[in-house]
């Protein structure tokens, strides 16, 4: 399969609901799957690569969902701001999965996605965990960057220019050959709908409005919850850090490794926040994370 179906689930809130888009790799009855949950300003289609990869592991026996979480890609946005925050996008990961109803459940979650899994975590039963490039606690600093950016209108003339101006606002995820950074941006466009014509950003620029709403406070006295979600695991868990992260700190993934489910650790060099989980070896590590067999 080199393309996947797309499908969409609809997710109560407080404005009578919301379609929630997530696309499928793999059996479509297979029992056995394994949710990948993007970061903030991404896509469900962040994880093509990975998905093709563990689906020729185990091409009968395995599926491979990729949610578009609200307010991004192929997905609704909110008509209240405010409901673009974890607990609310936990809440609709946890009705994906009844949904769809797995016997076994896995999940890689990159940045975002993985504090989602922290906050999900409770009212399901994750077998393996994948904490891509994040942790209990949040470098403000990273916190910072990331805002600066986020949100802001842009509008690009073709997707070659939009890589290219993606590429300097995302240096961090780590080096790519043009045809995959091409391939990761394509997914992050769509079409404007005003008569200036081009390609906007797929997400909800409102996406902004709650993350702005942090303050450094904030963010230390959620630590301690967060460290809480954290030690709540069961599922064997591997962190997978960006060896020049500035969001997932060594000190904080060290730390992960000796409490709660006692994660593994892996570095990659060259890479800051965060992996894409494209490179061989990232691809190769999370697989083998995700179906070997220890």
């Amino acid at each position: 399969m080199t393309e996947p179906t797309l499908h969409h689930i609809h997710c109560p809130d407080a404005a009578q609901g919301h379609q929630m888009a997530y696309w499928q790799w793999g059996s479509p009855t297979a029992s056995h799957v394994v949710l990948c949950v993007h970061g903030l300003t991404r896509q469900g289609r962040d994880f093509d690569v990975l998905a093709q990869a563990l689906c020729a592991r185990a091409p009968a026996s395995l599926r491979v969902v990729c949610p578009d979480v609200v307010g991004r890609g192929k997905s609704d946005w909110l008509k209240e701001p405010m409901g673009y925050q974890v607990p609310f996008y936990a809440a609709d990961m946890q009705a994906l999965v009844r949904h769809l109803t797995p016997t076994m459940l896995d999940w890689v979650g990159t940045s975002m996605g993985g504090l989602i899994a922290l906050a999900a975590n409770p009212g399901l039963e994750i077998r393996r965990l994948v904490l891509n490039d994040v942790g209990p606690v949040l470098e403000w600093q990273a916190l910072k960057r990331i805002a600066a950016y986020l949100g802001q209108p842009v509008r690009f003339n073709s997707a070659e220019q939009a890589a290219q101006v993606l590429w300097a606002v995302s240096p961090t995820f780590g080096p790519h050959t043009p045809e995959q950074w091409l391939a990761l941006t394509k997914p992050m466009l769509k079409v404007a709908s005003d008569a200036q014509g081009g390609f906007v950003m797929h997400y909800d620029p409102s996406i902004a409005l709650p993350f702005r709403a942090l303050t450094q406070e904030a963010v230390a006295q959620g630590e301690a919850a967060l460290w809480q979600l954290y030690d709540q695991i069961q599922a064997r868990t591997l962190i997978t850090r960006g060896a020049q992260s500035d969001l997932l700190s060594v000190e904080t993934a060290q730390a992960m490794t000796q409490r709660g489910p006692k994660a593994r650790l892996v570095e990659f060099a060259g890479v800051g926040h965060a992996p894409m989980l494209v490179a061989a070896d990232q691809v190769q590590v999370v697989s083998d994370f995700l179906l070997g067999e220890a």
